[in-house]
């Protein structure tokens, strides 16, 4: 077939990489100049099927107040007079059981195990390089109290088989040297040792480069204007440079999915939620983290990509804005000098602000919709780096008429036709 896939962030390009190795031909149109300019260009680095849970779960609404409430706070929330921003709002505290937080959290393990397969088959089969790092993920708990409390966690992690140590503060520095210079105390930390970490810009730059050896087609430059129905088919894709007309067509337009969608009357309950980063060179490599120290008390992730640091964190729900807020920085700088106070020259700090596509569940959305010849990938959140190898090879596998080697009926549009919506 002939497919367009919509959007070159890192699910667009790996989907349609996998489109194309199943021998279809591809044509990726984005408005940008080159792949991977928006929410993939400087996000965490982190690749962590260990931490893919829904955001909504139970004790979430308290924790919320209290966070608005902090100095560096994780959580920052902009009212506008924006229904979706409500109704996604609501919908997400409707998801705030125990219930509903099994059933989401056992939608979103499979795709996140299964992506890192496909990424480390995918650095076995072409060589692909992108500052990667196999040495997993520390949460680091500054009070006794969030370690005590991991009991919940530590059981969802042993029902799926994810491997993980609770380590002292002694064992903490054993994976992290660097912690030993930390400002800040510490009593311990939950590790995940097969999460991985790399540059997300970098791999999917990479992996676009692979995909046109393939025969992918890239039509940069090009805004996407809307999509065009002809009863239960899309018939083309009306953009800047005119119609363009494919077999099949895939949404991977993140954020931005809801307001091409909805003329169709498709409904799908993505609400950008934006992220923070800082980006700075590492001045002493003994004073710079290994892998990826995940700060709990302001839910910062500080990572290390080759010769840089990447600091990245900040729930701002205030719409498609990407205005960069100072006082988001200075959580992220006051996180990287706490933990690592010799590893960073923050006066050298590129910032940055990414939009998350969200749902208000948690899972992403990945499949078929009401139009025969309309997929969706969308929706990955804060795990779009984690989840992006899987989804777009499942979605090849589908459009295939492959069975995928997992299951992912229940990531479709259709589940919000149900009481979890």
């Amino acid at each position: 077939m002939k497919v367009i896939v919509l959007g070159s962030g890192v699910i667009g390009v790996t989907s349609a990489y996998y489109l194309a190795r199943a021998g279809h031909e591809v044509v990726v149109v984005d408005r940008q100049a080159e792949p991977a300019l928006e929410t993939s260009f400087a996000n965490a680095g982190e690749v962590s099927p260990g931490y893919s849970s829904p955001w909504a779960g139970p004790g979430v609404p308290v924790k919320a107040i209290k966070w608005l409430l902090m100095r560096h706070g994780p959580l920052v929330i902009w009212p506008k007079l924006d229904p979706m921003m409500w109704i996604w709002g609501l919908k997400m505290l409707r998801n705030c059981t125990t219930e509903r937080y099994a059933v989401n959290k056992s939608r979103m393990i499979p795709i996140a195990e299964y992506s890192r397969d496909c990424l480390r088959a995918l650095r076995d089969e072409i060589g692909i390089r992108y500052d990667e790092r196999s040495r997993g993920t520390l949460q680091l708990f500054r009070k006794q109290k969030q370690l005590d409390s991991t009991g919940d966690d530590i059981a969802v992690l042993k029902q799926y088989g994810v491997p993980y140590e609770v380590l002292d503060r002694d064992g903490c520095i054993g994976a992290e040297p660097a912690l030993a210079t930390a400002k800040a105390s510490f009593v311990g930390g939950l590790r995940l040792p097969q999460d991985e970490t790399g540059d997300c810009h970098m791999f999917t730059q990479a992996l676009a480069q692979e995909a046109a050896k393939l025969g992918v087609q890239f039509k940069f430059n090009t805004t996407i204007e809307r999509l065009v129905a002809d009863g239960g088919k899309i018939s083309g894709v009306m953009t800047s440079e005119g119609l363009l007309q494919a077999d099949t067509y895939v949404a991977a337009l993140g954020s931005w999915s809801p307001r091409f969608l909805k003329p169709l009357g498709i409904s799908v309950p993505v609400y950008p939620v934006k992220g923070y980063s800082i980006t700075v060179p590492v001045i002493d490599p003994d004073g710079a983290p290994v892998s990826t120290v995940m700060d709990e008390s302001y839910k910062v992730a500080i990572t290390r990509l080759g010769n840089r640091i990447r600091v990245g964190g900040t729930a701002e729900i205030s719409g498609y804005s990407n205005m960069l807020h100072p006082a988001r920085q200075a959580t992220l700088d006051h996180s990287l000098t706490d933990m690592f106070p010799r590893g960073g020259d923050l006066g050298k700090a590129s910032f940055w602000s990414g939009l998350r596509p969200m749902t208000p569940d948690g899972p992403p959305v990945i499949g078929a919709t009401r139009y025969s010849n309309l997929h969706l990938n969308t929706g990955h959140g804060t795990l779009g780096w984690t989840m992006a190898c899987g989804s777009g090879r499942v979605l090849a596998d589908l459009l295939s008429g492959r069975k995928p080697d997992i299951d992912v009926s229940e990531l479709t549009v259709s589940r919000y036709d149900h009481r979890f919506g």
